[in-house]
Order: C-alpha cells, then sequence, then structure tokens
C-alpha cells in the first residue's frame, strides 16, 4: 500500500472481516482446521484484492509496467491493476516544481571567483519519457543546472553577472531546457538570486567606484565651464554692436556692488574707459559710508 492508501486499507478491512466470519463458519460447520484454512485463504485474497486499488491525487499521474513492459499511465483518482502481474513503479508530480542550485567558486570570464546561487522553475509535461529516459529525473534536471550555470558564469564577465542578470537568466533558461527537453521536461524560468564576491574585491570595486564619480564630477564641472565661456563669448558679440546696452550693463554691475553696506569696488581704467564709465567712477565712493562720530566727541580748538 502506497503512503497508507485509506482505500485500500478499507477494502483490506472489509474483506479481512468477511474472511474473518468465513472462518467462523466453517470451523463451526467442518472443524478448527478447516476455520483456520478459510481464514488464511482470505486473508490472502484480501491483501490481493486491496492491492488491486489504487489511488493517485489530482496533480500525479502513475506508471505502469505490466511485467516490466510499459503498460500505460493512470490517473488521478481512483483505478484498479493486475495483482503481482501489474506494478505501479513510480508516480509522477505534474505541478511545477522549485529547485535551487549554485555554483561555488567559479571563475568568470575576468577571472573572478563569485559564489552564484539561483532557483529553477521547471515541470513535467511527458511523464512517459520523465519515467523511461532518464533514471532519477528530478537529480538529473539539477545536475543540468549547475552544469549550465557554471558554463555561463565563465563565459561572462563580473560586470556582466551584477548589471545583466535578465539576458543570463534566459541563456541559461535555453540551455537547461535544451537538455531536458528529451526527458519530457519543460523549463519555466531560471532565476540568479545572488552573487558574492570575495571581500577584498568587494574594498576594491567600492574604491574604483568613487574615484570613477570623481572623474565624472570633473568632466561635469569641465564641461560647465565651457559652456560659461561660450554664454560670455556670445555676451561680448552682443555688447561690440550695441555699446548702450554694454553701458547699462556697466552701471547694473556698480549698482550690484554699491547697494551693500561698506562694499567698495575697484575698477581698473581700461574698464572704466572701454564701459565709458569715466563719469561714473566717483560713484563708487558712495559705497563706503563715514562711521559714526562717538557720542560726546567734540572739536577742541587749541
Amino acid at each position: 500500500m502506497r503512503g497508507g492508501n485509506p482505500i485500500q486499507l478499507l477494502v483490506f478491512l472489509f474483506v479481512a472481516a468477511l474472511a474473518a466470519a468465513a472462518g467462523l463458519l466453517a470451523a463451526a460447520l467442518a472443524g478448527p482446521a478447516a476455520g483456520v484454512a478459510v481464514l488464511a485463504v482470505g486473508v490472502v485474497g484480501a491483501w490481493l484484492i486491496s492491492s488491486c486499488v489504487r489511488v493517485v491525487r489530482q496533480w500525479e499521474i502513475a506508471v505502469v509496467l505490466r511485467l516490466g513492459r510499459f503498460r500505460g499511465l493512470r490517473g488521478p483518482g481512483l483505478f484498479l491493476i493486475i495483482p503481482v502481474v501489474d506494478s505501479v513503479t513510480m508516480i509522477i508530480d505534474r505541478r511545477t516544481v522549485t529547485t535551487p542550485f549554485r555554483a561555488e567558486k567559479t571563475l568568470t570570464l575576468d577571472t573572478v571567483p563569485v559564489d552564484v546561487d539561483a532557483v529553477l522553475f521547471w515541470r513535467v509535461i511527458d511523464p512517459m519519457r520523465a519515467a523511461l529516459e532518464v533514471e532519477q529525473y528530478a537529480v538529473a534536471v539539477q545536475w543540468s543546472s549547475q552544469t549550465a550555470l557554471r558554463d555561463v558564469i565563465g563565459r561572462s564577465s563580473l560586470a556582466t553577472l551584477l548589471s545583466d542578470r535578465r539576458k543570463l537568466d534566459d541563456e541559461m533558461r535555453q540551455i537547461i531546457d535544451e537538455r531536458t527537453g528529451p526527458w519530457g521536461i519543460v523549463v519555466g524560468s531560471v532565476e540568479i538570486r545572488d552573487v558574492r564576491i570575495p571581500l577584498e574585491l568587494q574594498s576594491a570595486m567600492s574604491r574604483q567606484a568613487q574615484a570613477e564619480r570623481e572623474r565624472q564630477a570633473r568632466v561635469i564641472l569641465a564641461q560647465s565651464e565651457v559652456q560659461i565661456a561660450e554664454r560670455f563669448a556670445e555676451a561680448a558679440e552682443r555688447y561690440t554692436d550695441n555699446p548702450t546696452a554694454l553701458h547699462l550693463r556697466a552701471m547694473n554691475m556698480l549698482y550690484e556692488g554699491l547697494k551693500e553696506r561698506g562694499a567698495l569696488m575697484i575698477i581698473p581704467s581700461s574698464a572704466v574707459e572701454s564701459m565709458s564709465l569715466g563719469g561714473l567712477s566717483g560713484m563708487a565712493a558712495l559705497g563706503r559710508t563715514t562711521p559714526p562720530r562717538a557720542e560726546g566727541a567734540g572739536e577742541h580748538t587749541h
């Protein structure tokens, strides 16, 4: 009886009870020896009859052999077999199975040792081939997955493992599916869960990332300087053809410099002449305030 099948147990008990009743009746009519013989035959018959009854669950299917040859698939539900002649050699689960696997200390294309954890989702679509073409299809799937993972790692760089997992998942799925297809198994998906690298390499990669960020910051700063210089060149061209605008800009610069209390502007003479600020140079003194005299202080004439 497989897994304490309650149907088989019920049939066995029912037939055994009938055999016991028949044994008691035979013992009363023909003597104890006849009763024991009837009881023994009844128990053997109960075992044979109960072994004919098999039940598999909704997601399972049974592989039946008759005298060693493949007879067919049975289930799900209740079915009957011929005792001794037929045998249920395998119960195949047709649900999607999750199989974790890993590759330890595997070298990448750029010779970096990594530990990679992955998970495989697969399902049996042809129970006959899964039972007849491979001895233990679950173990075969796991080993094929691990071999495919090592193969993909060896052909990929560390940067690809860390940044392009979806592509590697699809590649592994195709490799594993080609190997398990003849066994009646289809691969749903493969997912890389984790990639672990040595601690020393993690520190080196952190320093490299920091240096790269500093380089990018300097490049952005240099590009900003170029853009500023281009805008200044455009402004110079506009002021060359429009001296009035240059004069107004100069007055605005003086105002911005003088509006703060205590501000002092120093303007080169060439700049004053070029911007026609000769009449405005004296305004710079307005930006300086005379400090107040102390209270009680006066002038004394001697």
